[in-house]
């Protein structure tokens, strides 16, 4: 394991804090250094402070204090104390008098608390450092820190934000806050703010350990604060961020820096360790803002079912890899396409990385970098260590691991394996392989599993008003999900229309009150899948809870109809007789909530009549009679004969009363008579056919009903209800049914006479629900529906009808018309594709809606597959034709069952199958057909659908051998001598064409070839020379004869098989002096039938006979071998070298050669050394330029010089090296002068001087920098110039 990382030691015991003073009044910043005799200087916006009039600087001892007498506004600054290589800052925030009042509420609102930073002592151990918490949230105005690093990031407030984050900088292990302010007075919707280091790492998905990022409002305010808190900072935080906040069309960012002084780094420190995503204690980490998410690359593919698994199908990318092959020139490029933002940090990292590479003792082969491993499955770590024997231990983030269940260890001879079964996000760690002293060390990166959708979304349909509840179940708890409706995010909006609820794996999206805006199709996703539902959202059905009953009152007095339905906000009106009634100064209508009244005051005679209420946009309405009581006194008993009043001509008129099933029937007969007549009601019979007598017999089943003085003498079923009153005879049957459909008769007789009448009375009902519900034909999200009509209609005509459907594994049915339907036929859509569905059918009349029917088969939406494409001619002969095509291109969810190949002669539209059944090749030979038809195919493809549009060729085509001249196709490669080695296998394929098939013939130098030398298989499209086992008699020039007839076509393929050489031969010394051999020997006999490209020279000590490489690849036969050792007795061979190698057997010299002992006196060469110093002069000088504000500009010129030169850069006479916002390059004499997002007060005159030995020169120019016009102010100039 690295040793543990040493903290910086600041220089200060006490640190400055920041003040806030009233204007007039003084300050005293006082700090204490470790050491007494420290030198401090202090600062204001980065320049040097001197003791003055208003500024006081004291020492005493290690206590230093800086005041600032006479405060003004221009003070509030930010100030810093340097003491060695320590440097702090801090603010001074400058405040108005008291002497107004009403605008110091304003002030301290504007400008943010003051944050003291706390005293900071020197780091003890890592174990027990404590954090240092720092603040970096100065006033918008303030300046910006400049320590000659971060660049100048001060912006202007003219977007959302009403307070910027600033820079900063922290100490290793300390903390840091980053403040942003968005007043949201002005917008309609909730602002969005992200985070960013560098250009791309989104900084949300880093919370945790290291990162918290915070979110507040002040609903005083109407000011939102976002914070993000740094905790326990690491060397590798240091960097540039990037705060973007938007609100619909709106948008503003900002750009700030973290600066982190850099811990000291020891020699034992692991690279990877800046890497790591777990801590020491195997704990999970995912807050620290390092880079190991982003040195894996994996892409995920989507499907568009309701339900996707996705998979990662590109190979992962190991950025640490690719970054040590690859050339410096290349880095940027890597670093822009994997999305690494600290190229400089990693690189760093790189470079210790590669100088500490060497070759191991104890390893064979070591331990890979990283690993990567899903979670749940197992991984196996292998090692090959040098020693078989040698016993190794097992780390894991430093412990040691010990043989469990889940841990396994193995040896097989220098193999050791370490395998981790079932893992976990805590096997996400550093492993260790111990041997001895050395170890070898990688990452095991443990990757979740794509989260998978259990249970599907249910379609449902609710009515308005009702709470709605769309639920699913994923793999894994606490599993983040998206919903979707329509397409569209859905979010917690101020509305709160919309929650979400988790309960474990279950996901609930819940709508409180539904509304008709909320139908559509919603939809849940994970990283893993995705389920869609449908939502329909209808009215409620009206309930009545209180109908209006009938009424009988009598003059004067006051009739009042009431009822109560389940919606107060429905509306509706009043009828009498059909014609609408209208309030006035008798009758008054209200409509209070649910209940509904009329009033009429002081009765007439004339309001007798029916009344009905019809509530507004309902097809129901409630009905009722008020009957007028009219009290008479007959003063002068007389006898009148009985008689009916009913709207019908004479005794035999008959009037029909419609009535529905379920409801009530009530016959009320206005009668006269006197005295009172007996009231005869029967069914069955006309009128005119009731006797007196009781003894006459009726045919068929009759019912009768007796009324005498008001009381029933004859009651036939307890459902029927006769009753008289003066002047009126009501004949009632609760709860109509169908079997009480006919003619009712009424008779009235009294002493006076009789009188009779006929009723026609027809009972309507729903109609019997449809039958035969069947699906006709499937599209891929449609199908077409058909039924019957029902048995019975009701008595009413059939208006149309309603059907609904439903998943085949769901409960829940949605209805697809509201409106009804007229046709027998429908064609429902909206249905995804690949799923199983039923549909069922209502009727509708002018009464109700039927039951429904018996649900359909199940069957599933698909679509034909899109036709097959590239349908063309193969091959034809004089009885057969060849087809080939290629899969449609869409196929859709159901799987193609194959193809179908179809044939007609032309003139006629008779398609015959060419195939019994379906093929599922893409590629068909049509047999048996008959020399000389000219023919038309098509290919269709089949699915669960049915056949698709037909692929048809451009042409008919006629069944006739097409005679072809035979060509040989020879292979690119076989046009070139083919080389082989002894005891190659020689396979070589050479295709060719030709009608009808040719006779193929091969050779080698004349003579056929045969089945020992050289095998030869020939068919209708190539012909194929094999060769088992080459040798050197192979070599030669094969002929390859393709003929028909007289016509016939040749090709020629040149093989050598080639050999080692032999040795070289006659190898000689032929002179030795000083420490040189002169060599010279003959080229070998046998070359191995190719040429010698060279020889090897090698040389060995008679003493040892170790042989030693002086030459290698030598072209030539003689050579010289020098620097050989004094004294020293040598011998010498020679191999010779060609396209297979080196000859097995070395030429070795007879004698040896002796290099004997000389004196040598080395003379050196006197000589005067010349003089190369050279003045500095510039080559190319400064040019004036123009710039515009708030874009980076550079200034050029080069210089020569020798030695050289010192380079220095002046604006306006004034020395601007140490200066953070200029940036100084040197590269070949070229000099380059970058100013950073320069301002109006950066312009003037730039010099540069250049200084050496020998001399100096200087070079300037002018720099103009000119304002922003704004994108407006361009326009209206350019209409003036139109």
């Amino acid at each position: 394991m690295p040793e543990p990382v040493k903290k910086a030691v600041s220089a200060f015991a006490k640190k400055p804090k920041t003040q806030e003073a009233e204007e007039g009044s003084s300050v005293v910043f006082t700090a204490e250094t470790e050491k007494p005799d420290a030198k401090v200087k202090w600062q204001c916006n980065s320049k040097d402070i001197a003791n003055g009039n208003r500024y006081v600087i004291a020492a005493d001892g290690n206590k230093h204090s800086l005041t600032i007498q006479a405060i003004t506004k221009e003070d509030a600054n930010v100030y810093a104390v340097i003491a060695g290589g320590s440097k702090v800052k801090f603010e001074l925030k400058v405040v108005s008098k008291p002497e107004a009042p009403a605008e110091a509420p304003a002030e301290s609102a504007a400008e943010p608390q003051p944050a003291p930073a706390p005293e900071q002592t020197p780091a003890p151990p890592p174990a027990e450092t404590p954090t240092v918490d720092q603040t970096a949230a100065p006033p918008p105005d303030a300046p910006p820190a400049e320590d000659g690093q971060p660049p100048d990031t001060r912006q202007d407030l003219t977007g959302l934000f009403t307070e910027r984050p600033q820079s900063g900088e922290v100490t290793v292990g300390g903390n840091i806050t980053f403040v942003a302010k968005v007043n949201a007075e002005s917008l309609l919707k909730k602002p969005t703010i992200k985070w960013f280091k560098g250009k791309w790492m989104d900084l949300a998905s880093k919370s945790g350990k290291h990162l918290q990022l915070k979110e507040t409002y002040d609903r005083n305010s109407k000011v939102y604060t976002f914070e993000m808190q740094v905790i326990a900072a690491k060397a590798n935080f240091a960097g540039g961020y990037r705060c973007e906040v938007s609100s619909r069309d709106k948008f503003d960012s900002c750009n700030f820096e973290l600066t982190v002084h850099e811990a000291c780094v020891t020699e034992g420190f692991d690279i990877r360790a800046a890497f790591r995503r777990t801590s020491t204690d195997g704990k999970e980490d995912s807050g620290e803002l390092d880079f190991s998410a982003l040195l894996k690359k994996s892409s995920f593919l989507k499907n568009s079912n309701r339900t996707v698994q996705v998979s990662s199908s590109e190979p992962e990318v190991d950025v640490w890899d690719i970054l040590s092959a690859a050339p410096a020139s290349e880095y940027q490029k890597i670093a822009f396409q994997y999305g690494i933002t600290d190229l400089r940090g990693m690189l760093k990292r790189l470079k210790k990385m590669k100088k500490e590479e060497k070759k191991s003792e104890a390893f064979l082969r070591k331990l890979d970098p990283a690993y990567q491993v899903t979670k749940g499955h197992k991984i196996k770590l292998a090692i090959e260590v040098a020693n078989p024997d040698v016993d190794v231990k097992w780390l894991k983030n430093g412990q040691e691991i010990h043989p469990t269940g889940r841990y396994i260890f193995e040896s097989v001879g220098n193999m050791r394996y370490l395998t981790i079964n079932h893992c976990s996000l805590s096997d996400d760690a550093a492993y260790s392989c111990v041997v001895g002293e050395e170890k070898c060390t990688t990452e095991l990166f443990v990757k979740e599993p794509p989260i998978q959708i259990v249970k599907n979304l249910e379609d449902q349909m609710v009515m308005k008003g009702e709470r709605v509840e769309l639920e699913c179940e994923v793999s894994e708890e606490g599993a983040n999900v998206k919903w979707e409706k329509d397409g569209v995010e859905l979010t917690r909006d101020e509305s709160f229309k919309y929650r979400f609820k988790k309960d474990g794996c279950k996901h609930v999206l819940i709508i409180n009150e539904a509304t008709k805006e909320d139908c559509g199709h919603y939809k849940v996703k994970t990283n893993g899948g995705e389920s869609v539902a449908e939502l329909l959202v209808q009215e409620k059905e009206l309930e009545v809870y209180q109908s209006i009953a009938d009424l009988t009152v009598k003059a004067k007095d006051q009739a009042v109809f009431k009822c109560e339905v389940s919606d107060e906000n429905v509306r509706g009106t009043w009828y009498k007789n059909g014609v609408e009634v209208k309030s006035d100064t008798r009758i008054n209508i209200t409509h209070i909530g649910r209940i509904h009244k009329l009033t009429i005051d002081e009765v007439k005679p004339e309001d007798e009549g029916d009344y009905t209420f019809v509530p507004d946009g309902h097809a129901f309405n409630l009905s009722a009679k008020l009957n007028f009581l009219e009290v008479k006194i007959d003063y002068v008993p007389r006898q009148d004969p009985p008689k009916i009043h009913l709207d019908c001509m004479g005794r035999t008129a008959e009037s029909t009363i419609v009535v529905v099933a379920g409801n009530k029937l009530r016959l009320d007969v206005p009668i006269t008579g006197d005295p009172a007549p007996t009231v005869i009601w029967t069914k069955g019979e006309k009128a005119s056919s009731v006797k007196p007598s009781d003894g006459e017999e009726t045919e068929g089943p009759t019912s009768s009903w007796t009324m005498k003085d008001g009381e029933v003498v004859t009651e036939g079923d307890g459902r029927v209800h006769v009753e008289t009153t003066k002047g009126h005879c009501v004949f009632t049957i609760e709860g109509a049914e169908r079997q009480d459909e006919g003619v009712y008769s009424v008779v009235v007789r009294n002493p006076a006479g009789e009188d009779t009448a006929d009723i026609n009375v027809k009972v309507v009902d729903v109609p019997d629900p449809p039958v035969a519900v069947r699906v006709v034909s499937v599209g891929e999200e449609s199908c077409i529906v058909q039924w019957d009509p029902p048995l019975f209609d009701g008595g009413q005509p059939i208006i149309g009808y309603v059907l609904e459907r439903k998943k085949t594994k769901s409960y829940r049915w949605m209805r697809l018309n509201f409106d009804p339907y007229p046709e027998t036929t429908y064609e429902a859509k909206r249905m995804i594709e690949g799923v199983a569905y039923e549909m069922r059918v209502y009727a509708v009349n002018s009464i109700g809606m039927s039951r429904h029917s018996l649900s359909s088969h199940p069957f599933v939406p698909v679509a034909p597959t899109s036709e097959p494409i590239g349908l063309c001619v193969d091959d034809i002969s004089d009885t057969s034709i060849s087809l080939k095509w290629r899969r449609p291109e869409r196929i859709g969810s159901a799987e193609l069952e194959g193809y179908g190949v179809e044939y007609c002669k032309e003139g006629t539209d008779e398609w015959l199958p060419a195939i019994e059944g379906l093929t599922d090749r893409t590629s068909l030979t049509v047999r048996g057909l008959t020399t000389g038809d000219k023919l038309q195919f098509r290919v269709r493809a089949h699915n669960m659908a049915g056949p698709s549009a037909p692929a048809t060729l451009a042409q008919p085509v006629t069944i006739r051998e097409i005679m072809q001249r035979p060509k040989i196709w020879l292979p690119r490669n076989l046009r070139q001598t083919l080389i082989r080695k002894v005891g190659d296998t020689v396979n070589l394929v050479i295709p060719f064409q030709g009608k009808p098939r040719p006779q193929v013939t091969w050779s080698k130098e004349g003579e056929p070839l045969k089945p020992p030398f050289a095998s030869v298989r020939n068919s209708e499209v190539d012909t194929i020379l094999f060769i088992r086992k080459t040798d050197r008699q192979h070599s030669g020039k094969y002929d390859l004869k393709v003929q028909i007839e007289n016509v016939e076509d040749t090709a020629s393929v040149m093989l050598q098989v080639v050999d080692l050489p032999g040795p070289p031969e006659a190898l000689k010394i032929m002179d030795v002096w000083g420490f040189n051999v002169a060599l010279e020997w003959k080229p070998p006999k046998d070359n191995g039938n190719c040429e010698i490209s060279g020889y090897t020279i090698q040389k060995a000590d008679k003493k040892t006979m170790e042989w030693f490489m002086v030459y290698e690849q030598y072209r030539r036969t003689n050579c010289v071998v020098s620097d050989l050792i004094m004294g020293n007795e040598y011998v010498f061979r020679v191999y010779s070298i060609n396209l297979v190698g080196l000859s097995q057997d070395p030429c070795n010299t007879k004698d040896s050669a002796y290099i004997q002992k000389t004196g040598i006196v080395y003379k050196p060469p006197s000589h005067k050394d010349h003089d190369f110093s050279e003045a500095p002069k510039f080559t190319h000088p400064l040019v004036n330029r123009s710039i515009i504000a708030g874009y980076n500009a550079t200034l050029s010129c080069s210089v020569r010089g020798i030695p050289k030169p010192k380079v220095t850069w002046y604006k306006n006479k004034m020395d601007i090296s140490n200066e953070a916002k200029y940036r100084m390059l040197s590269k070949q004499g070229v000099l380059t002068l970058e100013i950073r997002k320069p301002c109006l007060f950066d312009g003037g005159v730039y010099t540069c001087k250049a200084v050496n030995d020998s001399g100096e020169d200087i070079v300037e120019c002018k720099l103009e920098v000119r304002p922003q016009v704004a994108k407006e102010e361009k326009k209206e100039a350019k209409k003036r110039e139109d």
